[in-house]
Order: structure tokens, then C-alpha cells, then sequence
């Protein structure tokens, strides 16, 4: 779409974002217009898939590598029972083919790597994070920065969530700003084996959804510099702030980190660790 004039299926289709002083045609035209990568098709990606696709982004990169499992449906609402032992890159196009024909879905069926995530996100204008490891999570954070394309990242854990965004300006800081490396394996145990609730992925990956819509219409204040705490049992929200790290390995004044191959992305995520590539990170936000 070269201009601001919407069909009249569109007009109908956005009229209450239309109707907003804060959205209007010209936020409406910039999300038809926006190219957003959502890393996993998961439970965090799934609402988020669903909201991204609802709103009218209009280019929706997916990236997953795993299929549909029955276990996954207690919380991955894009997918249903005839899914299982689908591709879920697959299952989660042709929800968002049924949602909303505007859509042009970009499938990488792929497991998200220091090989391919600079070519994977390139041309994005925004990545928003629902994988389910320390690994990808520091990759994706070190990819991003060093690309400085802005993403907002998720995790889920039994009854608690957090949020940010990382907006990627010379004032910003990132993830390793609040954790420079993950925490000794084993220390945090995984949610296959403890468990998560089935609706807190979704209360989450709406949170970052909403990140995303306020990022492209340019309205709002972002969680850039700040993280927020969700803890589903007490129904509490909690916002900390994350201050930019002069000494920071990726965004301070002297980083350490200028590309993804300074880094062994396996449970640590240190700086030049060296050791055993095929090292499993130890928690998973969600799977």
C-alpha cells in the first residue's frame, strides 16, 4: 500500500483502531506496512502470532523448528488437535491465512542459530522473542543489539511472567545490562519439569504484542530501560528498572562482544567460554 487509502473490507476490518486519535488511518497504514519476526510459535508466540496477525501487521515472519504436541495445546491456542505432528511454522501460517488475509506470513522453519540469526533478522523492523532457552535468549539479545533493530522480550515460569523491550538507541541498555551471563546450570529448573500455567503465556505474550502495536504506530511509552514482573498467583504487577551498563559486554563503551561468534551460546552464554558445543541450556520459559 503506497498510501493512506484503505478498502473498504480494511476499513471495516480496523474501523476501531481507525477511530482512535492515538491510531487512525496513518497507524493503521504503518502497521500494514510493518515487517515483524516473532522467534517462536510457541506459547508465548502463539497470542502473539494472534494479536500481531488480528492488528494487521502486514508482513509476519515465524520462526520454529518443532511440531505440534498434544501437551502444547493446554497453551498454544493457535494450535488445535489436528495440528499434532504438524510443523508448527505451518499450523501457526494457516491460522493467520484464516484470521486475516492481509497478512503476508514468512515461514522459517528453522531452530534459531549464530548462523543464521543475522540473516534472519535483516529487513525486520522489530523481533519479538518467544523462544524458551537462556541460549537463544542471548543470542537473540546479542544479534539484535549489535544489529540495533528493536525486540521485546518474554519468559514464563509456573505462575510468573516478565516483559521488556529493548529499543536498540545509544541510550538503551540490554539484556545482558541486567544479566551478563545465565545463571550455573541447574540453578532454575525447567517447565517440563515444574510446570506452567496453562493462561499465563497468553497474558504475557499479549503484554509483548502490545509492545510491538506501540512500537510501529509510534505512540505510547515503552518497557525500554525497565522490566516488568507478572506473578499470576497474587495477580501483581512489578516494574524494576534496567539501567544501561557502562561496563556491559554488548552495549557499553567497550564491549567485548562485536559479533555473535565471540560467544558460545550454550547454558552459560559467556564471553569466549569454549567447551562442549552441543551443551543443553538448562531452563526452558516456555515449550
Amino acid at each position: 500500500m503506497s498510501d493512506l487509502d484503505l478498502d473498504p473490507t480494511q476499513l471495516d476490518r480496523y474501523s476501531r483502531h481507525i477511530i482512535m486519535d492515538d491510531v487512525g488511518p496513518e497507524g493503521q497504514k504503518a502497521l500494514l506496512d510493518a515487517e515483524v519476526l516473532v522467534l517462536g510459535a510457541g506459547g508465548l508466540g502463539a497470542p502473539i502470532i494472534q494479536y500481531l496477525a488480528a492488528a494487521g501487521v502486514g508482513t509476519l515472519g515465524i520462526a520454529d523448528d518443532d511440531e505440534v504436541e498434544l501437551s502444547n495445546l493446554q497453551r498454544q491456542v493457535i494450535h488445535g488437535n489436528d495440528d499434532v505432528g504438524r510443523k508448527k511454522v505451518d499450523s501457526a501460517a494457516d491460522f493467520v491465512e484464516g484470521l486475516n488475509p492481509d497478512i503476508d506470513v514468512r515461514k522459517h522453519e528453522l531452530r534459531v542459530t549464530s548462523d543464521n540469526i543475522e540473516d534472519l533478522i535483516d529487513g525486520y523492523d522489530f523481533v519479538v522473542d518467544g523462544t524458551d532457552n537462556f541460549a537463544t535468549r542471548y543470542l537473540v539479545n546479542d544479534a539484535c543489539t549489535l544489529a540495533g533493530i528493536p525486540f521485546s522480550h518474554g519468559s514464563i515460569f509456573k505462575f510468573e511472567g516478565q516483559v521488556t523491550t529493548f529499543a536498540g538507541d545509544d541510550d538503551s541498555p540490554c539484556y545482558r545490562c541486567l544479566f551478563p551471563e545465565a545463571p550455573p546450570a541447574g540453578m532454575v529448573p525447567n517447565c517440563a519439569t515444574a510446570g506452567v500455567l496453562g493462561v499465563l503465556p497468553g497474558t504475557v505474550g499479549c503484554l509483548q504484542a502490545t509492545e510491538t502495536v506501540k512500537h510501529v504506530i509510534g505512540e505510547g511509552e515503552s518497557l525500554d530501560g525497565s522490566m516488568l514482573f507478572f506473578d499470576a498467583l497474587d495477580m501483581e504487577f512489578d516494574k524494576v528498572e534496567i539501567p544501561k551498563q557502562d561496563d556491559c559486554p554488548v552495549c557499553g563503551d567497550d564491549p567485548a562482544i562485536e559479533s555473535v561468534q565471540d560467544v558460545e551460546y550454550n547454558a552459560s552464554c559467556a564471553i569466549d567460554v569454549g567447551g562442549d558445543d552441543e551443551a543443553e541450556p538448562e531452563i526452558e520459559a516456555d515449550d
